[in-house]
């Protein structure tokens, strides 16, 4: 796949993405109107949504009947509510996300709050409605998310941890971002592999290697991108890592080795995919672009 076909695919892509987050979500005037303008106003700032993009990629390898995007959307939403939670004073205490005040921000810290939490449930919900005319798959479904969601937050309680007590190793980095970041990034893999006709076990094993290198990959890149990258390209507020004193791969291992280590695992994960399906021309490119990205 040429670097022009993948940037096409990916458009048509995220514009369907786009597309289901608008139909799926509550309109903004329904009643309690505030909280469903919070949850559309982080839902509809953009961002790259490599989690849904991921999905698809995962979703297109195998024959299929089954609509994938209300899965999209779900996943959407738990990382969001993420997002939304991670940016409150409480946590990480930031102004800017996907290139717009954040939530607590454009609303209140009390708005904010409870838009996560809509999202985080809301996202069970669309699994759990959409999919209810296939129980094995929407209980397959509402079970990666349910327990990778809970995986990101056992890695966000050890980096509070250890950014309150400065008790920072090697083994609690990895921890930390094999479930902050990896666990909901190796759920979009699963979660496409799931809506797949008669997929294994053996696949889901393999996909769920794929995340995991992905995933750790993307935190190295964030990382790196904190140091080097601005706000205005990012979109988000930078320097907070350094502000903070938080250990990070970049703290640790210096930049360059971390972009080593970062091409290591994204390099591991594009081999992986021939074990998936020969038919992984846009999972591998989409890897590819998610090491290369500046944002």
């Amino acid at each position: 796949m040429t670097n022009e076909q993948f940037k096409k695919e990916f458009e048509l892509k995220r514009l369907k993405v786009e597309e289901a987050i608008n139909k799926y979500l509550p309109p903004a005037n329904t009643r309690p109107s505030v909280i469903h303008e919070a949850m559309r106003y982080s839902m509809e700032a953009g961002g790259k949504r490599i989690r849904p993009m991921l999905l698809l990629a995962a979703h297109e390898m195998f024959p299929s009947n089954i609509d994938p995007l209300p899965a999209c959307v779900a996943i959407e939403c738990l990382h969001t509510y993420s997002l939304i939670h991670d940016d409150l004073p409480c946590m990480d205490n930031s102004d800017l996300r996907r290139g717009k005040p954040t939530c607590h921000k454009q609303f209140d810290e009390t708005m904010a709050l409870l838009a996560g939490d809509s999202l985080l449930t809301y996202s069970m919900y669309i699994l759990a409605n959409e999919y209810k005319d296939y129980p094995k798959v929407a209980n397959g479904l509402v079970l990666d998310l349910s327990y990778n969601g809970e995986k990101m937050i056992y890695g966000q309680v050890e980096d509070i941890e250890g950014e309150r007590n400065g008790k920072m190793t090697a083994d609690k980095l990895n921890f930390i971002h094999h479930n902050k970041t990896a666990a909901l990034i190796t759920s979009a893999v699963t979660m496409g592999i799931r809506l797949a006709d008669n997929y294994t076990e053996e696949k889901l094993e393999v996909a769920r290697e794929i995340g995991k290198n992905i995933g750790l990959a993307f935190q190295v890149i964030d990382d790196i991108l904190d140091v080097t990258s601005d706000d205005a390209t990012m979109g988000k507020t930078t320097g907070l890592d350094a502000a903070n004193d938080k250990m990070t791969y970049v703290s640790l291992y210096g930049i360059e080795r971390s972009r080593e280590i970062a091409a290591e695992l994204t390099n591991k994960a594009i081999q992986d995919c021939e074990k998936l399906s020969e038919n992984c021309d846009f999972l591998k490119a989409l890897i590819t672009y998610m090491q290369n990205r500046i944002n």
